[in-house]
């Protein structure tokens, strides 16, 4: 069961990493992150895993995904916590995820 709590406590802990990922200039700084986020993905609530990776068993794990996958989470989960989506099922605009993934790669 996904609850509002596991939502906000994912939100949280992944919209402060995606931050700091964004205005790092630090390739070991980056990496690290990744590996922290790895590591919550891995204990992490797996319905709502799953309702944010789309299934993707490798979602938040992949280094050449990484940018476009923190964003499509936070951007998931902020939609659902904001009231702009009831579900966390594919609920991102191409532009907004087109601006996350620009401030990822520090554009």
């Amino acid at each position: 069961m996904i609850t509002r709590d596991s939502i906000e406590t994912a939100y949280s802990f992944l919209h402060q990493k995606r931050n700091v990922y964004i205005h790092s200039q630090l390739d070991w700084q980056k990496d690290d992150i990744e590996y922290a986020i790895a590591s919550y993905a891995d204990g992490m609530n797996p319905e709502l895993l799953d309702a944010i990776s789309g299934g993707r068993a490798d979602f938040l794990r992949d280094h050449k995904r990484f940018p476009e996958d923190i964003t499509q989470a936070v951007l998931s989960l902020e939609s659902v916590l904001e009231g702009r989506a009831e579900r966390l099922e594919s609920v991102l605009p191409t532009k907004e995820l087109q601006y996350g993934l620009d401030k990822c790669n520090n554009r």
